[in-house]
């Protein structure tokens, strides 16, 4: 008898209860603090890379923020504005703002922050086309090179949180955060625990939360274990299972948004087997969204039936959604030359139709929803080879034209407003979790006038001509769409999740004594 299986199986289980145990006893259960999980480890400090840690957590604030549906509201800037030709913008700042080492923010201190962000090629900052950033009185005054009217939303993005020049080593690198929100750091231990403390005599509203834990945990099943036995108030991330154990247990209840992101196939239309639209085609017809949704996610209703999820209203053209139908897609097959050989599988010249399946385990569904994806295109005689990588061999492999496909999670709202990802999704020339090999000059021109400040009508039918490209074309392959989730304790009062992720929303929170 092999009692290996059992061996692994018992493992499995120490190793969800040491981690349940050390995140417990790390977690304090004082009444003052407000302890949150997630799955996501804090790796770098750096504003760009893992920043939105410390505007979640209302550490860092940027100049303008968003609310819980998504408009632009002031954040460290009062008001702002635009030249008539959208290419200069100025922002005005608050009176009176504070860093946590007690020294006054300054519009050169703002400048200053800016500027590393606008030569930072992984801000959404540097894509904006900035020219000049300077001080003007109590304002700062952006200049770009053509114009954009997303500028004000840009600033939303976590990787414009201002720090204060304390912040900074001698090389100019982020040793600590000292920001300028109503919580500042007691600790970061990386790559798993930030704590916070509330600051005296913040500027604005006193929260009621005074200190506040979050902790890095990697595995789903002690995420679900912590947020069932009580070692944590609020945890993100659970999978199908984890839910259904929250929703079983007294105490503790699931909150879920519909977010702005979508599980979505990257094809290299360049590919000599993916160039022809018919086969794009043909693997969006073989995929039974609603069973592989039901199957993996246990939730049906996320079947994506478009690229663009229906909370971004505005982009919603009432287009004909993706459906299943498998034998339309083997006609669709045959009528490119692929013919279904004697083992089933469709072949070209001798060729068979055998594609690379890239995907990473950071989001845990994703290598599951491969899988399933390999089995419906064997039904119609693709054969897929999944691999299960790191996510940074997508842009890797994007970069060198081995890419043939990838299944991605992309959120299409980095910022408040999805008009600058949409247009980077779209880039001329493709980009690294959007298009590859693929162009539509009808798209460049509707992105371009949207970029301009294209309103009313004229913008909706810029939108309709990209939405309707991205369906008939499909370059990315729509799968899922996303729906975030928390675990909250009952001694929780006041949560809202946040579709968009700006923030964690702790201001609004108060504790059950």
């Amino acid at each position: 008898m092999n009692n290996r299986p059992h061996l692994r199986r018992a493992a499995a289980l120490a190793a969800v209860a040491l981690a349940v145990t050390a995140c417990g006893s790390s977690q304090s259960a004082d009444s003052d603090t407000l302890r949150i999980a997630g799955p996501f480890e804090i790796h770098s400090l750096e504003p760009s890379s893992d920043g939105y840690f410390f505007t979640r957590l209302h550490v860092t604030e940027t100049l303008v923020t968003a609310d819980v549906e998504g408009n632009l509201v002031p954040g460290l800037a009062t008001t702002w504005s635009a030249d008539e030709a959208n290419k200069v913008w100025t922002f005005e700042l608050a009176d009176g703002v504070e860093f946590h080492d007690g020294k006054p923010m300054t519009p050169e201190n703002v400048v200053a922050v800016l500027e590393k962000m606008a030569a930072d090629a992984a801000s959404p900052l540097a894509d904006v086309g900035v020219e000049t950033i300077r001080a003007d009185g109590t304002s700062v005054v952006i200049e770009l090179s053509e114009p954009n009217v997303s500028v004000p939303a840009t600033l939303s993005h976590y990787s414009t949180g201002i720090l204060a020049p304390s912040s900074y080593d001698a090389e100019g690198k982020v040793e600590k955060i000292v920001g300028t929100g109503p919580y500042e750091v007691a600790k970061v231990s990386l790559p798993s625990r930030i704590e916070t403390v509330r600051v005296a005599d913040w500027r604005g509203k006193e929260p009621e939360v005074e200190k506040v834990s979050f902790q890095a945990v990697g595995r789903a099943e002690s995420r679900a274990v912590m947020a069932t036995g009580g070692q944590a108030d609020v945890v993100f991330g659970l999978e199908p299972a984890g839910r259904e154990r929250v929703e079983s247990t007294d105490g503790v209840d699931m909150e879920s948004a519909l977010q702005p992101r979508t599980i979505l196939m990257k094809m290299n239309a360049a590919d000599p087997a993916l160039k022809d639209v018919r086969v794009r085609q043909a693997i969006s017809m073989a995929l039974d969204r609603e069973s592989i949704a039901e199957a993996v996610l246990r939730e049906k209703d996320i079947a994506a039936t478009q690229l663009l999820t229906p909370t971004l209203a505005d982009w919603d053209a009432e287009l004909e959604p993706l459906t299943y139908d498998a034998e339309k897609a083997k006609a669709l097959l045959a009528e490119a030359g692929w013919k279904t050989g004697a083992d089933g599988t469709v072949a070209k010249d001798g060729r068979p139709l055998t594609l690379e399946l890239l995907t990473y385990p950071d989001r845990p569904e994703l290598p599951a929803l491969a899988t399933a994806i390999q089995a419906e295109l064997k039904k119609v005689g693709v054969k897929v080879d999944v691999e299960v990588t790191n996510s940074s061999e997508v842009p890797a492999k994007h970069g060198d034209g081995s890419l043939q496909m990838a299944l991605v999670a992309k959120s299409f709202a980095l910022i408040s407003d999805p008009l600058p990802t949409v247009a980077d999704t779209f880039a001329k020339g493709g980009s690294d979790w959007g298009t590859m090999g693929w162009s539509d000059p009808a798209v460049d021109k509707a992105v371009a006038a949207l970029m301009a400040g294209a309103e009313g009508e004229e913008a909706a039918e810029h939108r309709r001509t990209i939405v309707t490209s991205a369906q008939e074309q499909l370059p990315l392959v729509p799968v899922s769409w996303y729906r975030m989730n928390a675990a909250v304790s009952d001694r929780v009062e006041g949560f809202q999740i946040d579709a968009l992720e700006t923030s964690w929303r702790i201001t609004d929170i108060e504790l059950a004594e």
